[in-house]
């Protein structure tokens, strides 16, 4: 099978204040059921900010390979293009990042929980925090 390239060219990318090696496209917010559709871009062979998943989140690969990374650093499981995964809520905090590409992942994000992400420092103390609210602001921008 053929392999093809995702062209991101016309996507509007952003970035978070205080989080490096990640850009952000909301797609969608459904207030009214509470779920943010946001594509994430990861840098290449970097790790984002440690940090955990307060809520249901349903991601898609849609671009090289999505990685995830032990509090430590080890890497824990790598997800290739096309891979589908559900994660629950969970409290173990992880690293997120690319492989010898940009990755790119669509995420549905379900507000089941608030926060629905808590960003930690290396210790693994909350210093920060995103809501679904914060969402809804962002896209508002």
């Amino acid at each position: 099978m053929p392999q093809f390239d995702f062209d991101d060219s016309t996507i509007s990318w952003r970035r978070l204040d205080g989080v490096e090696h990640l850009a952000f496209s909301i797609l969608d917010i459904d207030a009214a059921n509470r779920i943010a559709h946001v594509l994430f871009k990861f840098d290449a062979k970097r790790q984002i900010i440690l940090h955990r998943h307060c809520s249901l989140n349903k991601t898609f690969v849609i671009q090289g390979e999505h990685r995830l990374y032990h509090p430590d650093g080890r890497l824990k499981e790598v997800r290739p293009a096309g891979r589908y995964t559900v994660s629950p809520p969970s409290d173990d905090p992880h690293r997120e990042g690319g492989g010898d590409q940009d990755v790119i992942v669509l995420f549905a994000i379900y507000d089941d929980n608030d926060p629905v992400y808590e960003l930690l420092d290396d210790a693994q103390n909350i210093v920060g925090a995103l809501r679904f609210d914060d969402f809804i602001a962002l896209n508002a921008e």
